[in-house]
């Protein structure tokens, strides 16, 4: 402690970004400040503290800082090291899900309409569409209507035969050259006002088609066009009558019980009620301000901007406004509501994150039991030196030493973050051999330490070997050949679920009803699930052109034409008739042979 209080009289009265280490080295909070002397020291006044920030505070070791030109800089980069490092004290949204958006590829020249997931610059955006609303229907609506197109082929060069979305009057077919670039330019004009929330054009043109549809006592069709117009009504539901047209706002609130605290997003859109969602944090923070700014911060990450985001009181408003128009050159007006139809939004949000506060608090506290709590009773259980978490899990697949696969999943304070999962082709192992793929697969992975790439595949305090004690040795051999001595190494081996050590001979038994088994399971039946993945992605692309050769009308143009489309034998078999047919040169006819062939298959 003594050493602590000599670095806090060193530090500087300048913005920055403080980094809190435990004793093992570990980061376990990220921090910002306005000015570092005066935040870092607060952390080590008398004064009383909630509950989990004294935690914390207790298990601090260490700190370090970085110093940023100015706040604005050190917002981004608390965002950036919280994502790096997930230090266990700092408000994460794991499982955030992203709503699905349509996009207008406007860079286009003939622009396309898609869905999509993830925010770009290279587009309008439209959505998120949630609450019953699927961006399925909008887009099929968007065809019917619009006729523009759906599909990714490249509009340039020779013009292709019109596939079966033309033959359906759903596309105006551009890529075939059957309409001009102002003709395609004035369809696409009116489907961006229809997503726009300017339903009338859409709802006629439907009624109209519906009522045509009956008259030919073309009943099926007349049907599937009065689904579009009642999904046109659902829409026009969530129309808020008090608030305008013009509005594009996110309406923010959050709960604490300075435990646990929950946050509510309302979604409005052209003054549309798209839809809500509700996230539980823990928070290490000292105050609400701290926490509803890393929760907007963090979520924006992911998620489009609106022109306003409204939102309680406490908020640093500036701060963020400045922070998103110098990160995504975007103006976003924060508002802290007080009256009015925003005002009852933004008490509706607040409404659903106390709710849901109240209701999540035992699920919070028993997702901990599954996951930190796992691993602190796993680092007892086995001797380990340090808590672990990084945990990476290992496992081979092949079928008779053919297309062998290795996997590698990895695992933070005991929850699984997929995107630093990573796939091995084994290269140089001749046949089934198990021991020799995972030391292949192990030597590639102990090679990126110590080097630029380490940044993307750091060092795991606990590595986890699928097998038992001959898989265990195997890889402790490719340990010892690279000098590496600073991380554990156990395997798990699945038949009595028994864990091998190298300080033991005897394996170690853990209670099948213990929370620290459950983890290791969940991490090894993820890997095994990942390796089986890439192996049968693998497999099934090599087998693709035997199997399709059986097809009647399936020669090696077709053959490359849907091996590039759909990539996997499994994709195909899962297309449908729409599908198979948009492939180049794959007719409706053709399209419903291949679908026939594999439904009968199976």
């Amino acid at each position: 402690m003594n050493e602590l209080k000599e670095k806090l009289k060193l530090l500087p009265y300048s913005p920055g970004v403080y980094i809190m280490l435990d004793k093992d080295g570990i980061v376990i909070y990220v921090g910002k400040a306005r000015v570092l002397k005066n935040r870092v020291r607060q952390y080590f006044h008398t004064s009383a503290k909630p509950e989990k920030v004294a935690a914390m505070v207790e298990n601090i070791d260490d700190f370090y800082y970085i110093i940023t030109q100015t706040e604005i800089d050190a917002l981004a980069l608390e965002n950036n090291l919280i994502k790096k490092y997930k230090p266990k004290y700092n408000i994460l949204l794991k499982d955030d899900k992203t709503y699905p958006y349509i996009k207008v590829h406007t860079k286009e020249e003939f622009p396309r309409v898609s869905i999509t997931r993830k925010i770009k610059k290279d587009g309008k955006y439209f959505g998120p569409f949630m609450g019953g609303v699927r961006c399925g229907d909008i887009l099929d609506i968007v065809g019917s209507v619009y006729n523009v197109r759906t599909c990714s082929t490249i509009v340039s060069g020779k013009p292709k035969k019109p596939c079966l979305m033309h033959h359906l009057h759903r596309c105006l077919a551009p890529c075939a050259g059957l309409c001009s670039k102002e003709e395609y330019a004035e369809r696409i004009k009116k489907a961006i006002s229809f997503l726009d929330g300017n339903y009338e054009e859409a709802e006629e043109i439907l009624r109209e088609k519906m009522t045509r549809f009956a008259e030919n006592e073309e009943f099926e069709l007349a049907m599937e066009y009065r689904e579009k117009l009642q999904m046109l009504s659902k829409l026009r539901l969530k129309r808020i009558t008090s608030l305008n047209r013009s509005i594009n706002a996110d309406i923010i609130a959050l709960k604490t019980n300075y435990l646990y605290s929950a946050v509510n997003v309302l979604i409005t859109r052209s003054g549309i009620m798209q839809g809500g969602a509700n996230f539980a944090l823990e928070d290490g923070s000292f105050s609400e301000t701290d926490a509803l700014t890393a929760f907007i911060i963090q979520y924006y990450t992911n998620h489009e901007l609106p022109e306003e985001i409204i939102v309680q009181t406490f908020c640093e408003k500036e701060l963020l406004e400045n922070y998103f128009l110098e990160k995504f050159g975007k103006k976003v007006e924060i508002v802290q509501a007080k009256q009015g139809v925003k005002k009852r939004l933004l008490e509706m949000a607040e409404s659903n994150a106390a709710e849901y506060l109240s209701k999540s608090v035992n699920k919070i506290k028993h997702k901990d039991d599954m996951t930190k709590n796992a691993c602190k009773r796993l680092k007892d259980i086995l001797g380990l030196k340090k808590y672990p978490k990084r945990m990476e899990c290992y496992d081979i697949s092949n079928i008779s030493g053919v297309d062998k696969v290795g996997s590698m999943v990895v695992f933070i304070d005991g929850e699984a973050d997929r995107n630093s999962y990573r796939r091995f082709k084994i290269r140089t192992v001749e046949g089934a051999n198990d021991y020799a793929s995972h030391q292949e697969m192990m030597r590639r992975r102990l090679a990126k330490l110590g080097t630029e790439e380490e940044e993307r595949f750091p060092k795991p305090e606990l590595m986890i070997i699928d097998g038992g004690k001959g898989q265990l040795s195997a890889v402790k051999k490719v340990f010892d050949e690279m000098g590496v001595n600073d991380i554990e190494l156990i395997s798990l081996a699945e038949r009595e679920e028994e864990v091998f050590t190298l300080f033991s001979e005897e394996s170690i038994r853990i209670d099948h009803r213990d929370y620290a088994l459950k983890m290791l399971q969940r991490i090894r039946d993820e890997a095994h699930r990942f390796a089986i993945t890439y192996f049968r992605n693998l497999h099934s692309k090599r087998n693709l052109a035997s199997v399709l050769q059986e097809i009647e009308g399936i020669g090696k143009k077709k053959q490359k034409a849907l091996m590039d489309k759909f990539g996997t034998i499994d994709k195909i078999m899962s297309a449908s008739i729409e599908e198979l047919a948009s492939a180049e040169g794959i007719g409706e006819e053709l399209a419903k042979k291949i679908y026939k062939f594999f439904k009968e298959d199976i």
